[in-house]
């Protein structure tokens, strides 16, 4: 039996271990991708150190990644329209006949692997002057922001912005905020690396939001009239609170950090009068991920910065704790098997 090389999961003790396993053979409407690049995402480390569980995984291991590039090595019966050699992303997940979303290497293997399975309807193909390091994270860590810019939070040319929390993904939506023209972009991080990442991205101002004066300096830079919309992806009760104070009429909060905390409303009365709105998000659908890829094709947008580090398979566990400690206030890392 062939083997391969893979990250697993066990879900029950979180153990994390470089195995061989079987290699996959495709079924009816998959393709076998040869991995080339898989992405290391936050919330990898959240499924790791036990913060979520999987929903509808079968078993009790998986394989991680949902961010994931490669070359087509093998195709299943029934695969229409691609070809063995095909260079191509995949969605970072799927529905199952029930309708239910599964997220790839969360419900079911994923591309921390040297293969991976795909359904066909899940592959999106690349350019060639593409990198797989940066194909590999347009699903997710650019897709999610992109969709919460274009699609929940509905930003338009030269609306006054901020967006709280510009890691991973926060910094990708302060330069997708920049490619539809919204102004300002302020960027409200507390970690000092992470602020001058947001400048080199495109934000117009990064700021402290642990300062006194962070609120004022909000104000004086939207002359007075508050946010468009504000973006939180960092997940902490308190940038949510300092958001509403500061959006203006019409204003929308997009809430796309994870957080197990409720949604409050400290000001109702203002909320309601100014007609303001607070909006959940989560991922992005296919056709977010396509836009981005035809973005780059277009030469609208690349993501070179975007890449911290890359990583062997073999040095998966170091990667996770690189990112968990953020050292070096990473974008994104990506493993390399």
């Amino acid at each position: 039996m062939a083997t391969m090389r893979a990250v697993r999961l066990n879900i029950t003790d979180r153990t994390l271990k470089v195995v061989d396993v079987p290699k996959p053979s495709p079924g009816p409407g998959q393709v076998l991708v040869r991995v080339r690049a898989a992405g290391v995402c936050l919330s990898d480390v959240r499924l790791i150190d036990g913060a979520f569980t999987p929903l509808h995984l079968r078993g009790d291991t998986v394989t991680p990644g949902h961010e994931v590039s490669g070359v087509i090595a093998e195709v299943g019966p029934e695969v229409l329209g691609h070809a063995v050699g095909g260079r191509v992303a995949l969605q970072s997940g799927e529905h199952d006949h029930y309708g239910r979303p599964l997220t790839r290497g969360v419900d079911y293997d994923g591309g921390w692997a040297e293969y991976a399975l795909a359904n066909e309807g899940t592959l999106v193909p690349i350019p060639d002057d593409l990198s797989f390091e940066q194909a590999a994270i347009i699903p997710d860590a650019v897709s999610t922001p992109w969709a919460s810019v274009t699609t929940t939070g509905d930003v338009r040319a030269a609306e006054a912005v901020c967006v709280w929390g510009v890691g991973g993904s926060g910094v990708h939506a302060v330069q997708l905020l920049r490619l539809v023209g919204a102004a300002p972009i302020i960027a409200a991080d507390p970690d000092v690396e992470a602020r001058r990442c947001a400048l080199a991205f495109g934000a117009d101002e990064a700021l402290d939001s642990t300062a006194p004066d962070f609120l004022t300096r909000i104000g004086q830079l939207t002359h007075g009239l508050g946010l468009d919309a504000a973006f939180d992806f960092s997940g902490d009760p308190a940038a949510r609170e300092q958001a509403v104070r500061v959006l203006g009429e019409h204003g929308r909060l997009v809430l796309v950090g994870s957080s197990g905390k409720p949604v409050e409303d400290q000001e109702g009365t203002r909320f309601g009068y100014l007609r303001q709105r607070i909006l959940g998000h989560h991922g992005s659908e296919p056709e977010h991920v396509v836009q981005l890829v035809d973005l780059v094709r277009a030469g609208r947008i690349d993501f070179s910065r975007s890449i911290s580090g890359t990583f062997a398979l073999e040095e998966a566990p170091a990667a996770v704790e690189r990112l968990e400690r953020r050292v070096g206030s990473p974008v994104r890392l990506v493993l390399c098997p």
